[in-house]
């Protein structure tokens, strides 16, 4: 009897150490994300005094047929596609350069590495600061023969892409680390038996780095397009959603009408879409990374 009751203790002393670490997730994600949800079935505006009306579907029903929203949606998706690409690409070909064994390459990833540090506040203020009418960008396009300044974040057409470029100077660092690690796993006698075969060059990296690097393309890619989905910083710093709501996305019209218009039970509805909407991206990767182990 004793022995028994030793091996259940030993069963529950796991759950224990997690016990606090779940108690404040509990209070700080899932009892927000809960209420959140209860909420976008409401109309409620922050108002202590008042407790929140039930609507039913009253909010999604606005949301199908707000505009703005699905401005938004479509400056979410151009954002994904335009940054997710190369946040795939153009890392792993980093990561494959500073893997090389060559002189002061410590020095070549730090510097890589660098902009992931920076915090977002500060890039954006200077990238604003570079993006101006009289902006280094601008001077040095000047110099080369362009006379007029480029409106970078005051042009409807030019502005999201802008932003775009900030995001993928940012995140270039953070998925090279994850690529490097990656490639250091690969064992250097799989090149050597390629390069017997003839695969030498760029060929070798065909034949042998692309297919076992698979699992970190696709984790690279979900992640992202999360964070890609998720975007704000950049938006909030540089451009506010303008000009005209050309760079407006999901998260920060969210943001808008929650903390700008206090319409609290309409941001939940965004919310609960936005929610919905990395839900899928997550199963996509589970599905596709589970086929790549096969």
């Amino acid at each position: 009897m004793k022995r028994k009751l030793q091996i259940d203790n030993s069963k529950l002393t796991p759950y224990l150490f997690l016990l606090p670490a779940i108690a404040l997730l509990g209070l700080t994600v899932f009892f927000p994300a809960i209420q959140a949800f209860a909420l976008s079935f409401t109309q409620y505006e922050y108002d202590l005094t008042q407790p929140p009306q039930w609507i039913g579907w009253e909010n999604f029903q606005r949301l199908w047929q707000d505009e703005v929203f699905w401005q938004t949606i479509g400056n979410t998706l151009l954002y994904l596609i335009g940054v997710v690409p190369i946040l795939v690409v153009a890392p792993l070909g980093l990561a494959i350069i500073v893997n090389q064994k060559l002189t002061g390459i410590n020095w070549f990833r730090t510097a890589f590495y660098t902009p992931v540090v920076i915090s977002m506040v500060v890039a954006g203020i200077a990238w604003k600061a570079l993006y101006t009418q009289n902006g280094l960008l601008n001077q040095f396009l000047e110099q080369i023969g362009i006379t007029e300044g480029i409106p970078w974040l005051t042009d409807p057409n030019l502005a999201l892409w802008s932003v775009m470029l900030v995001t993928i100077w940012k995140g270039l660092g953070y998925y090279m680390v994850i690529y490097l690690a990656g490639l250091q796993s690969i064992p250097p006698e799989l090149y050597e038996a390629a390069a017997i075969d003839g695969s030498v060059s760029w060929k070798k990296h065909l034949d042998i780095t692309i297919p076992l690097m698979r699992p970190y393309l696709f984790l690279v890619a979900v992640i992202s397009a999360i964070s890609a989905t998720k975007v704000f910083e950049e938006i909030y710093i540089m451009t506010q959603g303008g000009p005209r709501n050309s760079s407006k996305t999901v998260v920060y019209y969210l943001y808008e009408r929650a903390f700008q218009d206090l319409d609290v039970s309409y941001a939940c509805t965004i919310g609960l879409v936005l929610f919905l909407g990395i839900l899928g991206l997550s199963i996509i990767n589970l599905k596709l990374t589970a086929e790549s182990n096969r």
